[in-house]
């Protein structure tokens, strides 16, 4: 490619040492001689800054690190459409030593292959520019169902622009484009079914908002995308939110879900059939899997698949008896009876647990007897990572502990008298958490445990005497 180029450059696909880019700037960069390209990387990390030079903007990238000037002579522009079609579709002949057998990891199991580094070669992505100004006319692909998307760069807004050509799009894959939902889609996606979002880290709890009344969504994808917590501010304890109206199945692996709450607050999805929550601190914490799913399909009442597995009625109902008797003792002492007219378990505790007051209409008020008995589910020896800052101490640093979650409050400020060498009389403890900003709770309960606080992980407990 010669020094010679005009402004139509701008948007084409090039190729650099085996990267691609795409061309975002051509022109002069002062004080350096010549023409230079301004290039976006596919692969971030493969640039130097985000288009400026010496506090001049050239152009922009998505990325502070995904651009760099290159001279056009060390530019791959491409080859043409039939040469880039059997590049792309057709595999050449390799050498014998590519056909030995390889070792890949599908899920958690060993693959082995054979010949699969050829088809690997062939794997690209590519970078689509969609045109500005208006739309063409609704149904410019009226029998398209399925539109797979993935790693080309598109934004939210490209990608209403284009779901308004297809009137009858039910499938929509979107992974990896670095997606930030910026608006509601009206009157666009209305028909979509599934919708693929996996590992768009820029998108948030409340962005997810924005797409929660497309009326015929039944499967949600948000794999990978650094989710932390779920919430539906809309529907108060035991109810159901208006939003998500149509979702059966919901994928939430490799998250940052590490608090029940978010997943009490998945039973307030009125269609909610299927969930997949795996590679959370939430599942990965526990060394007894077996309790944790038990956990989670006592805490949402309508699942039938939890992790690709079918909840039989017998693990259903075996769940929800041990979750009520792990929680028995708690329940007694936040005021809930086995007399329905003194069963009054304080706001608390039901915040902590919606579904522990239908499951004792369902099976009954746990008794006295069989609460005495420690299960092994219990979990006693779990253990909690906890900040412990000192709000009126400037002088005291903030130290982290491990303790275990039935740890009683009565006893963590004995831990914490020893430690402070403070009288255990004169402490005063609270907590906050992460997915309640702004918000402190007061430990006031001396007998009541961290679990019943729903104290967790990454929590901060505040020390103040």
């Amino acid at each position: 490619m010669n020094d010679t180029l005009t402004s139509d450059v701008i948007g084409r696909r090039v190729e650099v040492n085996g990267e691609h880019a795409t061309v975002r700037f051509s022109g002069v960069v002062p004080p350096m001689a010549g023409l230079w390209l301004g290039v976006e990387w596919d692969n971030p990390e493969r640039g130097k800054h985000d288009g400026s030079h010496e506090g001049t903007v050239y152009f922009k990238c998505r990325h502070p690190t995904g651009g760099s000037f290159i001279r056009p002579n060390k530019v791959n522009f491409g080859v043409d459409f039939l040469t880039a079609i059997k590049n792309r579709y057709t595999l050449e002949d390799e050498p014998e030593e590519e056909g030995k057998e390889q070792i890949v990891t599908i899920g958690n199991k060993p693959v082995e292959t054979i010949g699969f580094d050829s088809v690997v070669k062939q794997q690209s992505e590519n970078k689509l520019k969609f045109p500005s100004g208006s739309p063409p006319p609704t149904g410019t692909f009226s029998a398209l169902k399925v539109l797979v998307l993935n790693r080309i760069g598109i934004t939210w807004t490209e990608v209403l622009h284009c779901a308004s050509r297809c009137p009858v799009l039910e499938k929509l894959y979107l992974e990896s484009n670095g997606i930030v939902i910026s608006e509601r889609p009206t009157d666009v996606l209305q028909t979509v079914k599934l919708l693929d979002l996996s590992s768009n880290k820029l998108i948030d709890e409340n962005q997810l908002f924005l797409i929660a009344y497309m009326p015929r969504l039944e499967q949600l994808i948000l794999s990978d995308i650094g989710l932390a917590s779920i919430h539906f501010p809309d529907a108060g304890i035991g109810c159901k939110t208006s939003m998500f109206p149509s979702l059966q199945y919901l994928v939430l692996n490799d998250n940052r879900i590490s608090q029940w709450s978010s997943i009490n607050e998945l039973d307030k999805l009125q269609s909610l059939h299927a969930l997949s929550c795996t590679r959370n601190p939430l599942t990965e914490s526990s060394k007894d899997a077996q309790t944790t799913r038990q956990f989670i399909i006592a805490r949402i009442g309508q699942l039938r698949t939890l992790n690709k597995c079918a909840i039989q009625r017998e693990e259903r109902r075996g769940a929800e008896l041990d979750y009520r008797k792990a929680f028995g003792n708690e329940w007694k002492k936040a005021g809930g009876h086995q007399d329905p007219d003194k069963n009054r378990p304080n706001e608390e505790f039901l915040a902590a647990h919606p579904r522990y007051q239908s499951l004792c209409l369902k099976y009954g008020a746990p008794e006295d007897g069989e609460l005495k008995v420690q299960q092994p589910f219990l979990l006693k020896n779990q253990l909690l990572t906890l900040k412990i800052k000192h709000p009126n101490q400037l002088d005291q640093k903030v130290i982290e502990k491990q303790l275990p979650e039935s740890m009683t409050i009565q006893k963590v400020k004995g831990l914490l008298s020893r430690l402070l060498r403070v009288p255990v009389s004169e402490l005063l403890l609270s907590y906050e958490s992460p997915k309640m900003p702004g918000r402190e709770i007061e430990l006031e309960n001396d007998q009541q445990s961290l679990q019943f606080y729903s104290v967790e992980n990454g929590d901060c407990l505040l020390v103040r005497w």
